[in-house]
């Protein structure tokens, strides 16, 4: 039986951040990868920007915040961490079974994450 052993986000530059190089805009995909070697995408739509400059912007920051941005998110009004946390994790479970790999949502909560910045990316940032 096929197993996650890790999470994976891997970090680029987002298309806009090669038109304005006063500002931060990066993309996010976080991944699963599997025993097998295999990776199955599980968010690629995620990501963020800011008006801050690349100079001062360091590849630690972008790690840091690369894990926060895959979630879970922030809670909306009457919902607690916790709820949206197990919503998050539930999601990102169904996603694997789409493609045939049981996973539980708790497991997955524990597992490893790593952040891979893009060559591209290291390059732009202030302390890669």
């Amino acid at each position: 039986m096929t197993t996650v052993v890790h999470l994976e986000t891997t970090v680029d530059l987002d298309e806009r951040a090669d038109s304005d190089p006063r500002r931060v805009s990066v993309s996010a995909t976080l991944s699963a990868v599997l025993d097998d070697g295999r990776r199955i995408t599980l968010l690629d739509d995620r990501g963020w920007g800011g008006t801050g400059l690349w100079e001062t912007t360091t590849a630690g920051e972008i790690e840091d915040t690369s894990r926060t941005v895959v979630g879970p998110d922030e809670p909306a009004e009457n919902q607690t961490y916790e709820e949206v946390a197990a919503a998050h994790w539930t999601h990102l479970a169904a996603v694997l079974g789409g493609h045939g790999v049981a996973a539980d949502p708790d497991a997955l909560r524990t597992l490893p994450h790593t952040v891979v910045l893009s060559d591209r990316l290291r390059g732009r940032a202030g302390t890669a």
